[in-house]
Order: C-alpha cells, then sequence, then structure tokens
C-alpha cells in the first residue's frame, strides 16, 4: 500500500543549541517528507545559519524567517506555523505535521506513523510519546488518545476541518487541536512503539519549576477540565517530582482562575466535549460498580 505523502512545519525561535539534532534526525528518515518548511520566529542565536547548512544540502528543507516580536506567548508559534503552511499548501500532501525544533528520534520514526495514518483512514491525528532526561510517560495511566504536541502529525483533511491550531496566548494549543479532532469524529492515537527524545525541559521555555505547574493549572482551567477531574490530577502530580508541591502550585493555578472567573479562550461546546471524556475515563478508572457499564480499563491522564 503507497504510504500517504506527508508535509512538516517546524516553527523555531533561539533553537541553535538543539535544532542540528532534529536536523540531523530528519536527514536519516527512511521515508523523508515532500516538504519540511522550518520557519524561524525571530531568531538571533545562530539557528537561521545551521538551518542553512541542511537546506543547502536537502531540496526538502526550506528556511523562512519571521520579524522579531516584542511579546512572547504560545500564540506566536502558531503564527509562525500558520506561515509555514501557506508554504505547503499548493503541494500534494495528505498529511500535515508540527515538529518542533528540540527533539530527534529513530530513522523510521515517520515511516511507522505515516504507515499508521494510510492503514486507517480515520486516524485524524498521531505521534509518539516523549522522552526528557529519565522522564517519560508511562501509558499504563496515560490516555492513549491525547498526542503529544512536539511531533504531531494530522490527516489534512482533519487539520482543516478543526481549523488548524488555535492561536491561545496561554497555551494548551496541541491539546485543543487533538480534542477538536475527536469532537469532529476523527480518531486520535500516540503509538508507544515510538519515542521521541526532547531535548529541551517542559517549562523552561517560558518559565520552570512551581510557577510552571501553576500555569499548567491556569491552563487546565483555560481549556475547561472539570473540577473533579483536576482533583484527581492534582492528585497525580503529587507523586512526581516536585512531589507534593508540584499537585499544590498545579491545584493553585487552577484554583486562582476559578476564582478570579477567569476567561476560557475555547468554546462552550469544546470545553462540554472536554468534561464528557474525562468523566467517562473517570468512570472507566472506577468501573467497581454495578452502576457503572463494564468498559475497558484506561487510566487517568498522566499529562
Amino acid at each position: 500500500m503507497p504510504v500517504a505523502p506527508y508535509v512538516l512545519i517546524s516553527p523555531a525561535r533561539n533553537e541553535a543549541g538543539f535544532i542540528e539534532l532534529t536536523l540531523q534526525s530528519m536527514v536519516a528518515q527512511t521515508l523523508p517528507p515532500l516538504k519540511w518548511v522550518v520557519v524561524s520566529d525571530g531568531s538571533t542565536d545562530g539557528t537561521d545559519d545551521i538551518v542553512r547548512k541542511y537546506a543547502a544540502e536537502h531540496a526538502w528543507i526550506e528556511l523562512i524567517r519571521m520579524p522579531q516580536r516584542q511579546e512572547r506567548h504560545f500564540a506566536g508559534k502558531v503564527h509562525a506555523f500558520r506561515a509555514g503552511y501557506e508554504r505547503v499548501r499548493d503541494l500534494d500532501f495528505e498529511i500535515v505535521g508540527n515538529l518542533d525544533a528540540d527533539v530527534s528520534f529513530e530513522p523510521d520514526h515517520f515511516e511507522f506513523l505515516i504507515g499508521k495514518m494510510t492503514e486507517n483512514p480515520r486516524l485524524g491525528c498521531a505521534g509518539a510519546p516523549f522522552r526528557e532526561r529519565n522522564y517519560h510517560y508511562d501509558y499504563r495511566f496515560t490516555n492513549i488518545e491525547n498526542v503529544w504536541g512536539g511531533c504531531q502529525l494530522f490527516r489534512r483533511q482533519c487539520f482543516e476541518a478543526i481549523g488548524g491550531y488555535m492561536p491561545l496566548k496561554g497555551g494548551c494549543i496541541d491539546h485543543v487541536a487533538v480534542v477538536s479532532a475527536r469532537m469532529h469524529g476523527w480518531q486520535t492515537r500516540t503509538f508507544v512503539e515510538r519515542v521521541c527524545i526532547h531535548h529541551r525541559q517542559m517549562g523552561t521555555a517560558l518559565q520552570g519549576g512551581l510557577r510552571a505547574k501553576f500555569k499548567l493549572g491556569v491552563k487546565d482551567y483555560s481549556v475547561g477540565n472539570h473540577p473533579l477531574w483536576q482533583i484527581f490530577r492534582t492528585v497525580y502530580q503529587m507523586t512526581k517530582p516536585p512531589f507534593v508541591a508540584g499537585g499544590l502550585a498545579l491545584a493553585s493555578g487552577y484554583l486562582w482562575s476559578l476564582v478570579r472567573r477567569a476567561e476560557r479562550p475555547v468554546s462552550r461546546d469544546l470545553i462540554a466535549f472536554t468534561r464528557h471524556e474525562q468523566m467517562r475515563r473517570l468512570r472507566r478508572l472506577f468501573t467497581v460498580s454495578p452502576f457503572f457499564e463494564a468498559r475497558p480499563r484506561l487510566g487517568k491522564d498522566g499529562a
């Protein structure tokens, strides 16, 4: 069966310390993309020069540069992605992917994922888990339908149906896109047979430590997490470094947003869908009562 042609877009801002690892992984791929557009989002650290070196040797790599912007927020990544998407829009591709500029992976990474999407026409979004130093998700306890945003592939029809990535200044861009795909009737899936190595510690791009956990709680509120779900999520986070304090910081961010009734930038339909999924997963987790319908045990989200 012929595999679906694909394109990749990588918004990159000052990634000189990591992007060559991503470039090396890409040029080693057994199935290269039709086009890989690296969008330099006002980089000032030599990122552009590194990309140009590889683009000179591989015609399917292209660098475009965005002007520097004063504000730094997550919506800027979406604007950069959209600039890259305009460069590939007229190509004959079936799958489009976001690839962060600080990851590396095995040579058959995309051949494997594209093959899975080719086999299943209802699979709208696919990806692989990530490993960061000694940390990685345990998919006995994490929803296999969630797809990490650092390497996220969308079927073109699905991506355009959901309107692409939403420019959310506070983040959760990749999460909202995956939930929107399921809300539109598409399947989403993480394939644990492959893994991405994430070289920049999550949360360090804008802030780190407990502040990052607090910000994560704010994001959880912004996308409509159910309060009961958030309680379980908080308890789970207390079992991960920084122990206890991280969970408390997460809960504080959520409660701070709840008390001040912070604006939620997503639709009511998406919030309702998110909460329905979360309550369904909690019921599956605690399927010990005859009042609950017996279903496969999936476990709670460790994201």
